[in-house]
Parts: C-alpha cells; structure tokens; sequence
C-alpha cells in the first residue's frame, strides 16, 4: 500500500505534482458540478445561452439605442455577445470558485487532497457554458453578416487562457479569505456586478479618453475582452498595446500571488472553517 507523507510548507513544484496525483478527483469533481448545475432544472443547459443574450439585449438598449455610444461600425448586439463570452466566463468562474471551499466544508475538513482542486474545477465547468456561447455567437454574426478575423482567430485560445487565469487567480484569494471572513460572500457579489459596468462589455473601450486608457487597462479584463474583439471582429478593433501588456503582466502577478497566498493559507483550512 502507498504510504501518503503530508508535508507543510512545499514548493509549488511538489504541490503540482500533489495536484497531479488527485487529476482523477478533479476530473470526477468537475463532472459533478457539471451535472448538479442543471440539475432539476426547468430549461436545464438552455441557461448558458439565456443569461448572455438577455444581457445582449439590455445593454444594446441602454448603450446603443438610448446612449447611442458607437461600435465601429459592428452591429452593436454583435460588439456586446463579443465581450459577454469572457466576462461570463470570468464572473461566473469568479463566483463558484470563491464560494468552493464554503460549499465543501465536509471534504475540507475530512480527507486530505490539494484543496486548489476545488477553486480550479469551476473554470471547467464555465468552459462547458462558453462553448455554447460561442456556438451562439458564430449564428448571431451570421445573421448581422459579420465575419471573423481567421488570422487573428489563432490567437484566441490565448486570450481565453488569460481570462481563466484572472478569474482562478482572484479566486484563489477570495476563496482563501472567504474561510476566514465569511462577509466576503456578500462583497464577491457587488464587486462582480461592479466590474461588469466597469469593464468595456456593453461599450467599446475606444470612447475611453487616450489620456486614460493606460489607466483603465488597470482592470484586466480591459485586455481579454478587446483581446476577444480584436480577434473575432478583426481591423474594426483598434488594440491599445501598451495597456494590453500591463494587463497580461498584472494577470500574472494576480495567478502568482494567488496560488502563493492559497498555498500559505491552506494548511489551516481544515481548523477555520
């Protein structure tokens, strides 16, 4: 029998290969809250596409016909389900991962395993919803006859990476705080709804002042939406690089200190909670 040695303080390089060694637990655990997601459900997976096209709708209303801001010249329901895939992506990993430790305090507190496997499981269950998303998105441009960039298409699995990597990344800090100060379910909600208005999803980051742009790409999310734009709608997109390389340098720094931090925090996880 295989004897288990349980040692504090590991570098990242063991806890990878911990994290290796329990693949199958992640891979069982994501399954399940694959299926509990739509479980008892009345429309059941048909979610994943009603939530961003109900906020499609609204924010074309208040953004494009009453504000009147302007797209480019990209139908405006087009520009926002554009930017709708990886804030979905990223709020919705946001949320789960940052409840996962709470939702599971009876794993937590009753066998050993690396608990980052809880946090993480979520951005694979949010994937399975953003790949019906895009499926929606690919009709929707077809219907406004709007046609992807392929050149820039390539680079998009990367700009995809980086939003799970924003949202796993301050994940792994909420959800570590979130066993010790248990008001910061309350907060994750509002900063997450505040982000939305605060990142360009229902408008173009190019009606932000140049003089602020650097400034605005502050929020990460900045780059991987017009990360998303730039790559699905092509020369219609005017990329701001500089602020686009802060951001994907703060991304790592966000996912470094994170998975730091969670490591240093975990081991008293099972006595706090």
């Amino acid at each position: 029998m295989k004897t288990l040695i349980i040692e504090s303080g590991k570098g990242l390089k063991h806890y990878w290969r911990d994290v290796w060694e329990y693949r199958e637990l992640f891979l069982f655990l994501a399954w399940r809250d694959i299926l509990v997601r739509y479980k008892q459900t009345l429309i059941g997976i048909s979610w994943a596409v009603i939530r961003p096209l109900l906020t499609m709708i609204i924010f074309t209303v208040i953004f494009g016909k009453l504000a009147k801001l302007p797209s480019n010249g990209i139908p405006y329901p087009v520009l926002v389900f554009v930017a709708m895939l990886p804030w979905q992506l990223f709020a919705n990993s946001l949320q789960e991962s940052s409840m996962s430790l709470i939702q599971n305090t009876n794993m937590v507190t009753k066998v050993y395993f690396p608990r980052i496997i809880l946090p993480s499981t979520s951005i694979i269950v949010n994937l399975v919803d953003f790949i019906i998303s895009v499926i929606l998105l690919f009709f929707l441009m077809i219907y406004y006859q709007v046609f992807p960039h392929w050149p820039h298409m390539f680079i998009l699995p990367f700009f995809v990476l980086l939003a799970c990597m924003v949202a796993l990344g301050a994940g792994l800090w909420l959800s570590s705080l979130n066993v010790k100060f248990r008001d910061f379910k309350y907060v994750i909600p509002f900063m997450i709804q505040l982000g939305m208005y605060l990142s360009p999803v229902g408008f173009s980051s190019n009606i932000i002042p140049e003089k602020w742009r650097f400034i605005y790409s502050l929020n990460p999310m900045v780059g991987v939406i017009d990360g998303f734009r730039w790559c699905l709608l092509g020369e219609n997109i005017q990329f701001y690089w500089p602020g686009f390389i802060f951001s994907v340098g703060f991304v790592f720094v966000l996912f470094y200190s994170g998975l730091k931090f969670f490591q240093k925090t975990e081991r008293s996880f099972a006595d706090v909670i």
